[in-house]
């Protein structure tokens, strides 16, 4: 039994102490307030012990007074009458039980506001943590579950440490120092009291891991169904139109179905252990009782003594079921404690690299060379020794059929992903030996699904460049032939879009993502499919718009309307990771291989189209 008990304690425990070890420097920062609490809860804890005193005092000296030979232990109060005793006693009673108030509330306030200020740094950290791990392991995981950590187990863990930890270290520290009183009162009888000790810490050591086990699972039953949540709110149209509410509300029945089922497993664990403490403590009553009253017949013990231990074991019944309550809590939160600490050890796979400098102001000359790459460590692979050169100021068209690589050309030049073998040299230096903000500020990005931001459409254009000025900001817009459309709405630049600009028409947003990469005029830009899912109309617009954006800059787009990108000065066609044709429209017209096939090909499809 011991040694189960102890491997389980081996279980708990390290957990707890991961998260304390990683939580340090935000905990050292709080020193003040955790030791104010320390202090009201060590005073506590210490009134605590004393407030049976004034009973025993009562017992043995007023109400029994032939039971004890001893003087009384408060000289200067020895001299009162019994009336004035008693009411000197009963008020030190009120006394005592008001100061412990007091110093409960200062600990249990001083340890909010630091968890609070502790957790509050955490979540920050978690958040900045999350927006700088790569692509790769946001493909890999569900933001719904994502946002669970962010939110919900950081919120468990603030709740815990109030609700929980406080409690627990003082129904703890409670009951060792009760336990210290006894044995300095009568040994025999404190042996008695505490002999069930060590079957209530195996039992809950036991539970607890079973409790901390259940709960990690219930916590990643909670975040698949934020991931199905946020999954199906985000794209709402496809649901209703495509009808798979029923598909999806059969999956979310069943995780929270399963998540219910966890959480009742881990009640029903707690309130058994809850129930054992109970028949513990009553054990526990009935044999000090039945030895104490023998102890106090035989003039060993007086009635106040033996007051003191049945009034210990009454106060230590609270704090011993609260124990096995507040450690079950704990488990809960150790396994949110885990699932937060999972996210912030994760190391980033795009990161600045050592001795990396910031990028001084860019020229846009690029070179692959020789670069290979694969995700998740594909043999095939994405990308297959490939070599190209763009000089500053070239417009490079991206063109072949869909998979064969040309996003992730553009999304290596980004960094969002670092080659596996070979090298990106931007001005002639290696990309990686450029810090990451500083080069991808001197970048700007168009995309097939261009992102806006549930806010106003003046600071959507100035997410490009934060410290924009307002006539700057309408400059950018009259580039992306936004300017008079957002004059139209009715609070102009300062109208409110719904999340992700749902507000607007496809073409709308196309523009605003375009003021905003040109008020960046940043040196190099990328479009990858900017023009998709357009009618001619705002197709028109917004060619209009990016042949003005790239003007004079290095411009890399992504498109397979090969109509749009014709003029471009060099011409990559990618297939299989490779580039199979390379040259300008005319020298690849001439050469009569595929991209003339598929030049030709659209050609005839939208003459096909205009005729009919």
């Amino acid at each position: 039994m011991k040694q189960d008990a102890t491997q389980n304690f081996k279980t708990t425990m390290p957990g707890i102490s991961r998260i304390l070890k990683r939580f340090a420097p935000q905990i050292g920062k709080q020193k003040s307030l955790l030791l104010m609490s320390f202090a009201g809860l060590m005073t506590e804890i210490f009134l605590h012990l004393l407030e049976p005193f004034p009973l025993k005092l009562i017992f043995d000296y007023i109400l029994l007074p032939g039971t004890t030979t001893k003087p009384f232990p408060i000289p200067f109060l020895a001299s009162l009458s019994p009336f004035l005793l008693l009411t000197v006693l009963t008020l030190g009673l009120i006394v005592i039980t008001t100061l412990r108030a007091v110093a409960s509330y200062f600990s249990i306030v001083g340890m909010a506001l630091a968890a609070s200020n502790i957790l509050t740094e955490v979540r920050f950290n978690l958040y900045s943590h999350l927006q700088r791990l790569s692509l790769a392991y946001h493909h890999k995981n569900h933001s719904g579950d994502l946002i669970t950590r962010v939110t919900s187990d950081i919120g468990r863990l603030r709740e815990v440490t109030v609700m929980a930890v406080i409690p627990l270290i003082a129904h703890s520290l409670t009951l060792v120092g009760m336990i210290g009183v006894m044995l300095w009162m009568n040994w025999e009888l404190a042996l008695i009291a505490i002999a069930l000790f060590p079957v209530f810490f195996f039992a809950t050591f036991r539970l607890t891991r079973r409790i901390k086990g259940v709960m990690k699972k219930q916590r990643k039953r909670e975040g698949e169904m934020a991931a199905t949540v946020a999954e199906s709110i985000g794209a709402i149209k496809v649901v209703q139109t495509l009808s798979l509410h029923e598909m999806l509300e059969e999956s979310f029945s069943e995780h929270s179905s399963q998540s219910l089922q966890d959480s009742a497993k881990a009640q029903k664990i707690a309130a058994g252990l809850e129930r054992l403490v109970e028949l513990l403590v009553g054990f526990m009553t009935a044999l000090v009782l039945w030895r104490g009253a023998l102890l106090v017949y035989s003039k060993v013990l007086t009635p106040g003594d033996l007051l003191i231990f049945v009034n210990y074991i009454r106060i230590a019944f609270k704090p011993m079921r609260q124990v096995a309550k507040y450690i079950g809590l704990l488990a809960k939160a150790t396994a949110s404690g885990e699932r937060v600490l999972d996210v912030l050890d994760e190391v980033p796979d795009i990161s600045d690299t050592r001795g990396a400098i910031t990028a001084p102001a860019l020229r846009g000359a690029v070179q692959f060379d020789n670069v290979s790459f694969a995700y998740d460590n594909d043999d095939r692979g994405i990308l297959r020794n490939m070599s190209f050169t763009v000089q500053p100021g070239q417009k490079v068209a991206l063109v072949g059929s869909s998979g064969g690589g040309k996003s992730t050309i553009v999304s290596l030049l980004l960094r969002l992903y670092d080659p596996l073998e070979g090298c990106i040299l931007i001005d002639g230096h290696d990309l990686r030996q450029y810090k990451l903000d500083s080069f991808r500020k001197q970048a700007s990005v168009v995309l097939q699904d261009s992102v806006l931001f549930g806010t106003s459409i003046r600071d959507n254009i100035a997410y490009g460049y934060l410290s924009a000025t307002d006539t700057a900001i309408e400059s950018a817009a009259k580039l992306a032939n936004a300017h008079d459309f957002i004059l139209q709405l009715p609070q102009g630049y300062d109208t409110q879009l719904g999340e992700r600009g749902s507000t607007l028409s496809g073409g709308q947003r196309q523009r605003i993502a375009i003021a905003r990469a040109a008020i960046r005029n940043a040196p190099i830009v990328v479009l990858d499919e900017p023009t998709t899912g357009l009618d001619q109309e705002n197709e028109h617009a917004v060619t209009e718009a990016l042949n003005r954006l790239v003007e004079g800059k290095t411009a890399f787009w992504v498109s397979h309307n090969l109509k749009a990108t014709k003029d471009a000065d060099l011409i990559l066609y990618v297939e299989k990771g490779a580039i199979v044709e390379q040259g300008t429209h005319d020298e690849l017209m001439q050469i009569g291989g595929r991209y003339a096939a598929m030049y030709a090909l659209q050609t005839a499809i939208d003459t096909s189209a205009v005729g009919v």
